[in-house]
């Protein structure tokens, strides 16, 4: 029987991403897809996105940093943060190949009984007519999108498919009536998730340290 294995934000965390891999003894039929951010913040972003360019069993959305390098490569944004300045230096080739990967990726991934995003849904918008904008970066309703105060999309969606994201990183998963974050801060010190779609298992490893501490905060945060 093969299985689907959904990862939490990577962020270059490679040395987790290869651990977790190892625990979830992924066989030849068995799949990963990621909730994007594959890159930014950590250490070996050419080494993450090597293993998902050229392994079938591999899939991921697009991440708001992924995203944000994209829009840069294609002139379409003036600047970057500094981190996303420093992965964007180190997946520099000269034929490009980091950057069309990530511009190759989709904003949703639609599984059957689970939607993977990166960010957020929006509650009573069908799923062929989110926007690009929530799909990456939404966290509450109210007029700013990316606020952590206010009412959280997970915890208003009804359904019908069980959406699984990232994006909103806390000490353990985030969890609504019909969705499942996995967003467990790797990057920042925490863990590195996936979750067993058939299965209904979480499984985590420990980052080996805080590669970024710009987010410790919110694994401090009660859900």
């Amino acid at each position: 029987m093969s299985h689907t294995f959904i990862i939490g934000d990577i962020h270059g965390c490679y040395d987790e991403l290869i651990e977790l891999l190892e625990k979830l003894a992924l066989t030849a039929d068995d799949r990963v897809v990621a909730v994007g951010d594959l890159t930014v913040r950590g250490p070996k972003n050419r080494t993450v996105l090597d293993l998902f360019s050229t392994d079938s069993r591999f899939s991921s959305v697009i991440g708001n940093h992924d995203l944000a390098l994209v829009q840069y490569w294609r002139g379409q944004r003036a600047s970057l943060s500094p981190e996303q300045e420093r992965a964007f230096t180190e997946l520099q080739s000269h034929d490009d190949r980091y950057l069309h990967f990530l511009g190759s990726l989709p904003p949703l991934l639609d599984l059957g009984s689970h939607v993977v995003v990166h960010a957020g849904i929006r509650p009573g918008v069908p799923l062929s007519e989110q926007s690009v904008e929530d799909l990456v970066l939404l966290r509450t309703l109210g007029e700013d999108r990316t606020s952590c105060e206010g009412t959280r999309w997970y915890e208003a969606y009804e359904g019908p498919s069980v959406v699984v994201f990232g994006h909103w990183p806390g000490s353990q998963p985030r969890l609504g009536p019909h969705a499942i974050g996995l967003d467990t801060g790797c990057v920042y010190g925490g863990q590195l998730t996936a979750y067993a779609v058939e299965t209904r298992q979480f499984i985590s490893v420990d980052a080996a340290r805080a590669y970024d501490n710009s987010g410790a905060n919110f694994l401090n945060q009660q859900h």
